[in-house]
């Protein structure tokens, strides 16, 4: 019960802070925490000798404090249903014309969560501060000094609105949103990533049990922590038999445990408590997702309904950077424990598989048009430079008469 607790609780996590409300919600508690301070000052003895000797900081009469906090409150609302507004439509521009799944790295744009947080909090200000005005003859039990920020959160809630409308121009730009997807693949190779070496797991003499995948859904990753840690107490080895985003059926094999003791259910139980199934296409999980979602931006723009071949080169050239890093680095097969003592083995996508699975299907949809022509065999005469090992020369040679085998009318 306790695994299956910690495993509900690490992917509701994982969901809560890629969600587009986390950021605003965590505003608007700091906001709201920051009201309350505002009138703890007000209402101090501090802040009534401060509006008592500053003339110009007291609010004499309740209904005008109550007409100012009411009328910034009414004019951020809706400043915010126009940015969410805005919002949306990008994200439905961006899921029609490009493709769903690059959603969640625009969702998870930190700046216009900052924003729209700015303004919910601004809301919560307003309102918390409204339910405190007092009817009273002295003006020093209004809120003044409360109110002159609420001013202040107001005007920059103005010019952060200006600024707010350019950049969601700019990122509903295909440039943009490929840029956002080049850059999160990168990070996430560059953290992950290491020379790629020809590495075995070294316990297949031992005894094993064939554990099967508990529901249908994507292996997304595992605890890697927990796991090697459960796996060093246990004494015993690990090896996936599905890469990572892999979609598996329930009952399909998913790993094999190797040791010489026997394990119950119990045990299995909690191994599988470390590993994580959920939808969506995270690229700061698993950076394949990256290089998926770029070549589907591509076959989308290249389809007849859209017919965009600009925006499949600029597709393209992000493809390109991400496979000269991507030529002699991989994701570690072998995970060592705190010992150094190998544990687990996890496949992992080669460089020719993404290749093929990347490249081909654009060339397919885009094999008529000389631009996309002129630009595969641009970038395949670069990456050639690139692999000065020499490693893929075959494969490339083969995608090259591939494309030239096909006359352009």
């Amino acid at each position: 019960m306790k695994t299956n607790l910690t495993k509900w609780l690490r992917i509701t996590y994982n969901k809560i802070t890629n969600s587009i409300a986390f950021y605003p919600a965590l505003i608007a508690v700091g906001f709201l925490i920051l009201s309350w301070c505002m009138l703890e000052l007000d209402f101090s003895s501090w802040g009534k000798q401060i509006k008592s000797g500053m003339s110009w900081l007291s609010l004499k009469d309740a209904s005008t404090a109550r007409s100012i906090i009411s009328t910034v409150a009414g004019a951020i609302i809706s400043l915010t249903v126009f940015s969410f507004s805005m919002v949306m439509i990008v994200l439905n521009q961006a899921a029609s014309q490009m493709s769903n799944r690059v959603l969640t790295s625009m969702i998870e744009n930190r700046f216009q969560q900052l924003v729209l947080g700015f303004y919910i909090g601004t809301i919560v200000y307003a309102l918390f501060l409204l339910s405190t005005i007092r009817d009273i003859d002295s003006g020093v039990y209004i809120p003044a000094l409360s109110i002159y920020l609420l001013i202040l959160l107001t005007i920059i809630d103005i010019f952060l609105f200006i600024y707010f409308l350019d950049y969601v121009t700019q990122t509903v730009k295909y440039e943009t949103v490929i840029n956002r997807v080049k850059k999160q693949t990168l990070e996430t190779m560059h953290k992950r990533f290491a020379e790629e070496t020809d590495e075995k797991s070294n316990w297949d003499h031992l005894d094993f049990i064939e554990v099967n995948a508990p529901e249908s859904n994507y292996f997304q990753g595992m605890n890697t922590h927990k796991l090697l840690k459960t796996a060093s107490d246990k004494n015993f080895y690990i090896t996936f038999l599905h890469k990572q985003s892999s979609f598996l059926i329930k009952g399909t094999p998913f790993f094999r445990i190797y040791s010489n003791e026997k394990f119950d259910n119990d045990f299995v139980e909690v191994v599988l408590s470390t590993i994580d199934f959920y939808g969506g296409q995270p690229i700061d999980i698993n950076a394949d997702y990256g290089f998926n979602q770029l070549a589907e931006i591509a076959i989308k723009a290249l389809s007849p309904g859209i017919n965009d071949p600009g925006t499949a080169v600029i597709s393209l050239h992000a493809l390109s950077s991400l496979f000269s890093f991507r030529i002699y680095q991989n994701l570690p097969k072998i995970i060592v424990d705190e010992a150094e003592v190998a544990r687990i083995y996890k496949p992992t996508s080669c460089f020719t598989e993404l290749f093929e699975k990347c490249f081909y299907p654009i060339w397919n949809y885009g094999k008529n048009d000389q631009y996309i022509r002129a630009e595969l065999l641009n970038i395949i005469k670069q990456l050639k430079l690139v692999d000065c090992k020499n490693r893929y020369t075959d494969l490339f040679n083969s995608f090259v008469d591939k494309v030239e085998s096909v006359k352009v009318e």
